[in-house]
């Protein structure tokens, strides 16, 4: 049986993410305007779901990851609008604060498991987004209404990052590092911890391994990149509010996890783009985006009952199906040498 050499390995993985990053590269300027601003929040929201991926290794599903990717935006803006600290440092505060108030709420929530923990962690995010809309709050967080002007992007060497495309390269550099930290904490002795405590914790905690702190590391890091991605959000939108981090958003996070799967790294990356552009090609052009809801609830259902393991099941499939036809056409080349 013939198995291709780790070289040829290693050169096809490099064509691919060469190929790939020129495709992101020439992408935005096939695209719209509108479609622009479309690509735009996609990058973000493939960081969303990423970091979301994170806390899932250690077994627990949140309700509370939209919410903290609010935290997140909310302190970016306040602290770039009312203290006058430049963007780049806000965000950085927005995404800290989420991940602090991960840790906070890590002490009450992971006295709870499985269904217990995803209910109690609905309640303590819809605690922190109603506490938002809070009239005695108002002259903060503005209430229902949110708040509005919040400062853009600040220009960098004439790059006006107000322009969609512009701010697109930004989010994808941002996002790439991100995902690469994700990709390398997954891939180290702390992510394989994460992996042991969600199949066997019980037997991790006889050999020593203290879940409670592991289980609080994943939860800390999730948010600190859903607070990034909140904070990316939120500095080019330039408005947000409480509803926009409702548990109506956390419900489509959730399908983007589970359409795409969560067994893989890109797991999730394939759900956010499938779904996105099956919204914004196909129902957009149908004239029926406001369906989607319906759409992505069926689609669900569909996921569940026949793709069961995620759209990332299907790539091994295609590899195997193209590594026969492979196997087929160099067949059919070397049997009339082996006639010979």
């Amino acid at each position: 049986m013939h198995k291709p050499d780790s070289h040829s390995v290693n050169l096809a993985a490099a064509f691919g993410f060469v190929l790939l990053a020129g495709v992101l590269v020439v992408l935005p300027h096939l695209l719209s305007f509108s479609q622009q601003e479309v690509l735009v929040l996609l990058v973000i929201n493939v960081l969303l779901v990423c970091s979301y991926r994170l806390l899932t290794l250690t077994g627990e599903w949140s309700l509370a990851h939209a919410v903290i990717m609010g935290v997140g935006a909310y302190t970016s803006a306040l602290v770039a609008k009312k203290l006058s600290v430049p963007v780049p440092l806000a965000m950085l505060a927005g995404a800290s604060m989420a991940g602090f108030l991960a840790f906070l709420l890590s002490f009450p929530l992971f006295r709870m498991k499985g269904f217990y923990f995803l209910i109690a962690s609905f309640a303590a995010g819809e605690v922190i987004r109603l506490s938002w809309k809070w009239s005695d709050l108002t002259f903060l967080f503005g209430g229902p209404k949110g708040i509005k002007r919040i400062p853009s992007f600040p220009d960098f060497l004439s790059i006006d990052f107000y322009e969609p495309v512009n701010y697109y390269y930004l989010c994808l550099i941002v996002v790439t590092i991100s995902l690469l930290i994700l990709y390398r904490v997954e891939k180290s002795r702390i992510g394989l911890t994460f992996h042991a405590i969600h199949w066997q914790d019980k037997l991790a905690e006889s050999v020593g391994v203290n879940t409670f702190r592991y289980r609080t590391l994943a939860f800390v890091f999730s948010a600190f990149f859903a607070g990034l991605a909140g904070a990316l959000y939120a500095h080019y939108v330039g408005a947000i509010a409480p509803n926009r981090f409702s548990v109506e958003e956390m419900v489509y996070i959730l399908i983007w996890a589970i359409v795409g799967g969560t067994a893989t790294f890109y797991g999730p990356i394939i759900g956010v783009v499938v779904l996105t552009i099956v919204n914004e090609i196909v129902l957009r052009s149908l004239g029926v985006e406001e369906m989607r809801p319906m759409f992505y609830g069926a689609l669900l259902i569909i996921a569940i009952l026949f793709l069961p393991d995620g759209l990332e099941s299907l790539v091994p499939k295609i590899k195997r199906l193209f590594g026969k036809r492979d196997k087929e056409s160099n067949g059919s080349l070397a049997s009339p040498q082996i006639a010979e």
